[in-house]
């Protein structure tokens, strides 16, 4: 078995007037989050930014900025498996990508079943990771 690498990006995508971009998980339904995903074998956190942006919603032509944020986690029970099992945290980039207005997305089907642009108060109620949350708070 081919083991998830441990770090990963989160990318906040949002408006200049604070509207916030979350995507509801298709394997976790009742899960909201931002634009996040694991790196590969040699890519870089900027790479990944750019390249999960662009799966799991369509956009093309993006320049990620990258917050020099890292968070540290453990891993949750329905993500464990994915890792090897001496893996219990994983490690997090966070990225911010501004839009001027929100536009349409194209779902990644296999990842996610619906998308919604909220205000900043409304998304943070609704992401459900902490630090997804978190950086909707320090970064909107």
């Amino acid at each position: 078995m081919i083991y998830k690498r441990p770090e990963s990006v989160l990318v906040i995508i949002a408006t200049v007037s604070a509207q916030v971009l979350l995507l509801q998980r298709r394997d976790v339904t009742d899960f909201w989050q931002s634009v996040t995903g694991s790196l590969r074998e040699t890519e870089t956190p900027l790479e990944a930014a750019i390249r999960e942006v662009f799966e799991e919603t369509g956009l093309v032509d993006c320049a990620p900025y990258d917050c020099w944020q890292q968070n540290r986690f453990a891993i949750v029970p329905p993500w464990r498996a994915r890792y090897a099992p001496e893996v219990t945290h994983n490690v997090e980039h966070v990225f911010t990508l501004r839009l001027s207005q929100a536009v349409p997305i194209q779902l990644n089907g296999h990842e996610h079943l619906n998308y919604q642009w909220l205000p900043k108060e409304r998304a943070i109620l609704l992401a459900t990771s902490y630090t997804n949350r978190d950086a909707i708070v320090r970064w909107v």
